[in-house]
């Protein structure tokens, strides 16, 4: 019944995304440095902030908050891919990644092979490198 409520409440609303996600993130870290410092102008911020994210989740205006985001995915989207790739590269023991030196596309060959030429899919490139 209250989750039936909550549905009703938020029907045409906004709601989440990955920048009051990122919105959230900040706010945690500034109150935990004006928790450390007691310094007034982080506590004013993360008041500030608090709003914002809470006037987008609530928002009606869908346009202007799907066009933030993407403005937003735009700039962080290059970080957050370069960040995705350094934890796929961490995680898989069976792999060795290359960037291309003619487009810079990332490329994937067998580990444990020796020295092997690799071709680029995008370019057809083709350089030697260690396995």
């Amino acid at each position: 019944m209250i989750r039936n409520a909550i549905q009703r409440f938020m029907y045409g609303r906004y709601g989440n995304d990955q920048l009051n996600v990122f919105l959230i993130g900040l706010y945690l870290v500034l109150y935990l440095l004006f928790l450390l410092t007691r310094f007034v102008l982080f506590d004013w911020l993360c008041l500030v902030l608090i709003f914002v994210t809470l006037f987008r989740l609530f928002s009606r205006n869908l346009t202007q908050r799907r066009a933030e985001n993407a403005r937003f995915m735009r700039a962080a989207g290059p970080v957050i891919h370069w960040f995705r790739l350094q934890r796929t590269i961490r995680r898989d023991k069976e792999h060795r990644y290359f960037k291309c030196p003619n487009c810079g596309q990332q490329l994937r060959v067998p580990r444990g092979k020796g020295k092997i030429t690799v071709t680029c899919r995008g370019c057809g490139a083709s350089f030697q490198e260690k396995s």
